[in-house]
């Protein structure tokens, strides 16, 4: 089939979750024979990547991507004027509606949007004579991401965010009532955007994949007392996240084991946390973006996976999983992962018992190799890429009656 691709990143580094998922998901259908078009933003320092990703390409329509403060304050505004939510707005860029105008021109199958902010552009082909299926692919609800996070904001922000949320409702129901088809990543997903279109729509679960024989299981120190978070800290979600334990559950975990550390590690770091790793480096490090996880996951006896707020489904611990990493996360962590409480990894929401948790792992090694055995078993069953992805087919072949 004819695919054209629309995407907000360049998905390769697969270094962060929505990478990891469009770089599976456009490395199957390459595989599968697909002849993908792939039209993308790219920022400056994304421009290398092309060059990876013309191998599972026919074609790549790059579109220079520059944001400031400035522009985001006119987005913002235009949101207010139009009823748009703020994160439309502010990726509707005249130059990509200008590229996407062109290639309307050709005879495309599928048009397939990676995320909400895409959609947009996909609705161009609504308006040319040959007829595309559109797929929307949500990689979460992203209502709901906005909505929890009014829950932990600070007082003056959750006004705007309620408005936000309710924007997004709206916008991301009305996408999946003119879609063809919305790809889900959960069930749970799947019936948060049915009720945010108010109506039963053609919404197809399938999970985020991960490359089980990439990731393969690490050789951790059995002595270690060191507790490693993996995350993309420039998002707000996540740094909440980390925030939280470094604030609320280190101190109890310490409190049980002084000598243990944690390696808070990501791009981006917000000032506040870097502060806290420099007022006390011999039991916190914030190194920032680390390019090779490798030495970091050998280092720790568990990882934790701290989440407050979110949708979707966590990448990070699906390749955790399949690394062979014991963890520690929050039931809205776990969120869309077919994964027990006990079983496959440990599962705690208020502070005393997370803390808990992980000193349990701490503490008894071998629990914690069973349950980096069983998670990585999880894994290999039913989020690995050539296990999940056939479902993308499937509902490709419906689409086009072939």
């Amino acid at each position: 089939m004819k695919i054209l691709f629309l995407t907000q990143i360049v998905p390769y580094p697969p270094d962060s979750g929505p990478k990891v998922k469009t770089f599976h998901v456009l490395r199957y259908l390459a595989e599968r024979g697909h002849q993908v078009t792939l039209a993308t933003f790219v920022r400056a320092h994304e421009k290398p990547a092309l060059d990876h990703l013309a191998r599972y390409c026919a074609a790549i329509q790059p579109v220079a991507l520059r944001r400031s403060r400035v522009y985001d304050l006119r987005a913002y505004v235009e949101g207010l004027r139009t009823g748009l939510p703020f994160l439309i707005t502010r990726d509707d860029f005249a130059a990509m509606r200008a590229r996407i105008a062109q290639l309307a021109t050709e005879p495309f199958d599928i048009v397939h949007a990676d995320q909400l902010n895409m959609a947009q552009y996909a609705l161009q082909f609504r308006r040319v004579p040959h007829r595309a299926n559109l797929v929307f692919d949500a990689h979460n609800a992203v209502y709901e991401i906005v909505a929890r996070a009014r829950q932990t904001a600070p007082f003056f922000a959750q006004p705007m965010l309620a408005l936000e949320a309710r924007r997004l409702e709206q916008y991301e129901g009305d996408i999946v009532a003119r879609f063809d088809q919305t790809l889900a990543v959960s069930e749970i997903d799947r019936r948060a955007l049915i009720r945010a279109a108010g109506r039963d729509a053609p919404i197809a679960v399938i999970p985020i994949a991960v490359d089980c024989a990439h990731l393969q299981p690490v050789a951790r120190d059995a002595t270690s007392q060191n507790i490693l978070t993996v995350s993309t800290l420039f998002y707000p979600p996540n740094a909440d996240g980390v925030r939280w334990f470094l604030r609320e559950v280190f101190p109890r975990v310490r409190a049980q084991l002084p000598n243990t550390t944690v390696a808070v590690v990501g791009p981006r770091p917000p000032r506040d946390l870097v502060e806290l790793g420099a007022r006390d480096p011999a039991h916190i490090r914030v190194p920032g973006y680390v390019p090779d996880l490798q030495a970091d996951f050998e280092r720790a006896a568990v990882m934790v996976v701290p989440v407050r707020a979110g949708s979707g489904m966590r990448v990070r611990i699906l390749e955790a999983l399949a690394r062979g990493m014991p963890i520690v996360t929050t039931t809205t962590g776990v969120e869309g992962i077919d994964a027990i409480t006990g079983e496959h990894l440990l599962v705690a929401d208020e502070p005393a018992q997370f803390a808990d948790a992980v000193v349990r792992v701490l503490k008894n090694p071998n629990a914690g190799a069973t349950l980096a055995r069983n998670g990585r078993r999880l894994v290999e069953e039913k989020y690995d890429w050539q296990v999940a992805l056939p479902k993308l087919q499937a509902v490709y072949q419906s689409l086009c009656g072939a």
